[in-house]
């Protein structure tokens, strides 16, 4: 990590990872006091205190880089956006793209209620994945034989969810690369399939659960489709701390669950044909520069994030000082060696989350894999 990103990384990171653990705290506590109680209660006051930690990371995007959401969708979709229980389906273009969501989610009212499927490794990120865990994120194995259960019992338990949610499914089952795509490209040719230019071949299991356990008490799936100029490159998290700008453009399609097949062959076709369908859009994006004709739908930039950063700042700034009164903690070389290791511990711990967050990092796509009954179903 260069010296000029260190100097921006510590300040940030110390403010996250302060103003996180706390939220932490009370997230722990919440869990012990009330959720044996009201797990009604306990989601409804997790909502609030998830969101303290969460809208510093839509600060990121909205005020500190100045970057930039465009939706793109009918009317009809966007006044229903946070209204509704709804599964949402998008392709994994860049290392941010669940931030992208989360814009989405907050300008929707549901930032707190944004939920997602992924990989166990990620609840055991200090902060940030603590406090996905307090808040119902499910975390897969990447073992059907283990995931299965999981899946089924985390999506019986959103039946009684208490506020509109989002459940995010990223069905390429990992972030796009060239070398994945290649991967997908070579896997498709062998098989007589339709080649993907812009997205990976989808992995069906997990969608096909989700339907079928879900279909009952969620009404809707958004079909999310998230491009950035093919000029640049992809935005990262290091990007965003650094202050980078950039423009992401996002086009939902709303679609009623009812329409969906009743078998699981069925439902596995259709959100195979829906990766068509939107690598052809994604085509012509990387040509156009353009999803289509329509105009981008103005999501603002609220204040409330901000807010919440430069409350997190008196707060913090406050206790520090205060701390320091206290402690004496300057005015002994011990003090100052102590103070030296936290500041290398945030610069790993946020070293630690902008690592995990790299496409590099993220599972190989392995296609010889797929089930037979899968493979039959791609050849359709």
């Amino acid at each position: 990590m260069a010296i000029r990103a260190v100097l921006v990384i510590v300040p940030l990171g110390l403010l996250f990872i302060l103003s996180g653990l706390i939220v932490n705290v009370l997230q722990a506590l919440v869990f012990v006091l009330v959720r044996p109680i009201s797990k009604c209660w306990y989601r409804r006051i997790n909502k609030l205190v998830a969101e303290l930690l969460w809208l510093e990371l839509i600060w990121l995007i909205d005020w500190w880089a100045g970057a930039k959401v465009e939706l793109y969708t009918d009317q009809a979709t966007f006044q229903l956006l946070g209204q509704e229980h709804a599964l949402v389906l998008c392709n994994h273009r860049s290392d941010i793209d669940w931030l992208v969501g989360w814009v989405l989610a907050q300008r929707a009212g549901c930032l707190g209620s944004a939920l997602a499927i992924m990989k166990k490794e990620a609840k055991f990120l200090p902060v940030i994945g603590w406090s996905m865990w307090y808040s119902d994120y499910i975390f897969l194995e990447r073992s059907w034989a283990k995931d299965e259960s999981t899946l089924e019992s985390s999506f019986q338990s959103l039946m009684d969810f208490p506020m509109p949610f989002w459940l995010a499914l990223f069905v390429e089952g990992t972030r796009f690369t060239q070398q994945k795509l290649l991967a997908s490209q070579e896997y498709a040719a062998s098989r007589g399939l339709p080649v993907p230019r812009n997205v990976l071949i989808p992995r069906t299991k997990g969608f096909v659960s989700a339907v079928s356990h879900m279909r009952s008490f969620v009404p809707a799936i958004y079909d999310c489709t998230v491009a950035t100029s093919p000029k640049d490159n992809p935005p990262t998290l290091l990007k965003l701390f650094r202050g980078q700008s950039f423009v992401v453009k996002l086009q939902v399609k709303r679609h009623e669950m009812q329409e969906l097949p009743v078998t699981a062959d069925g439902i596995s076709q259709w959100c195979k044909d829906l990766f068509v369908t939107k690598d052809t859009l994604l085509e012509k994006y990387m040509t156009k520069n353009s999803f289509s004709d329509q105009q981008p739908i103005n999501i603002g930039r609220p204040k409330k994030s901000l807010l919440v950063v430069l409350c997190w700042l008196c707060i913090l700034a406050f206790g520090i000082v205060k701390f320091f009164q206290w402690s004496a903690l300057l005015s002994s070389w011990e003090g100052i060696a102590f103070l030296a290791a936290l500041l290398v511990l945030i610069i790993l711990v946020m070293q630690l989350l902008v690592h995990s967050s790299k496409s590099t990092r993220s599972t190989p796509v392995n296609l010889s894999s797929q089930d037979p009954a899968e493979e039959r179903l791609l050849q359709k």
